[in-house]
């Protein structure tokens, strides 16, 4: 399937309007099934449906491990994708539980969610020791990932999230018209490329909300990095999970929110 499209338009430039072209992403909807009962629609770019299912899956707590998934199969269902996930035997009685216990309809905007509590979840604590950065690996993260995002480049409408390795780069990247499907993308395409989410950072074009460290989170990787802001109740989820909160990353300036120890920069000045 496209993921982008040529559109005519008109063009208000110098007081003058003037016919043109603009390539925009395409957006479908994307069905997640188990067992031919579907579980979530998503919009999303169609791409990386493979990669989409197994992170979405990891994420949003239907599987523990990549393992826990038996087949996945891509059917196109008119205007959009229906893929269907099977899972090995315990996660699939285990779905089949959870859906039980849903007492009505999903009303806070979160797929699988069934209540308050599990949509402001905390996540599970991180370990202290492993992965370390330095500053030139958080500015270098950012612009990898600027250069690996070629359909942003063409339509300028797109989210980035990509997985960074010190010394040896950018890993993983994935986009979507949707920040986290983008992350969800990329969370299945670091699991199915063998890659441990511990050795990591997880870098994206987007703000921080709560759901995108949840999502880091459940990867396991301890080092989140954002272009854009966090919210506050991003913030104390990442503390909670002893996660490092790094935002508004732009040019060689960032902002460290939480458990700064990862960031080898040095002394802080006492300086305001």
């Amino acid at each position: 399937m496209k993921t982008s499209t040529s559109v005519r338009e008109l063009q208000f430039r110098h007081g003058t309007l003037t016919p043109g072209s603009r390539i925009v992403p395409e957006e479908v909807p994307i069905a997640f099934s188990f067992g031919g009962s579907t579980h979530a629609v998503m919009m999303a770019s169609p791409a990386e449906f493979e990669d989409f299912a197994v992170g979405f899956c990891l994420t949003e707590g239907i599987i523990g491990a990549r393992e826990e998934i038996d087949s996945i199969e891509v059917v196109a269902a008119g205007d959009g994708v229906d893929v269907q996930i099977g899972l090995v035997d315990a996660s699939a009685e285990a779905l089949t539980s959870r859906r039980r216990q849903m007492a009505g309809p999903v009303g806070c905007g979160l797929c699988g969610i069934e209540s308050i509590e599990q949509a402001v979840r905390v996540v599970r604590e991180l370990p202290e020791q492993g992965l370390r950065l330095t500053p030139a690996d958080v500015v270098d993260a950012l612009h990898l990932l600027g250069q690996a995002q070629v359909l942003n480049r063409e339509t300028r409408a797109v989210h980035g999230a990509g997985f960074y390795v010190p010394g040896i780069g950018l890993v993983a990247m994935r986009e979507d018209v949707g920040r986290h499907n983008a992350l969800d993308k990329l969370v299945g395409a670091v699991l199915r490329g063998g890659h441990a989410g511990s050795d990591g950072a997880v870098v994206v074009t987007s703000r921080l909300s709560v759901e995108m460290v949840q999502k880091a989170a459940m990867l396991g990787s301890p080092v989140l990095i954002a272009i854009s802001a966090p919210t506050a109740l991003a913030i104390r989820t990442a503390e909670a999970a002893n996660m490092t909160l790094v935002a508004i990353a732009r040019g060689e300036d960032f902002e460290i929110f939480t458990k700064p120890e990862r960031i080898q920069a040095g002394a802080v000045s006492d300086v305001a």
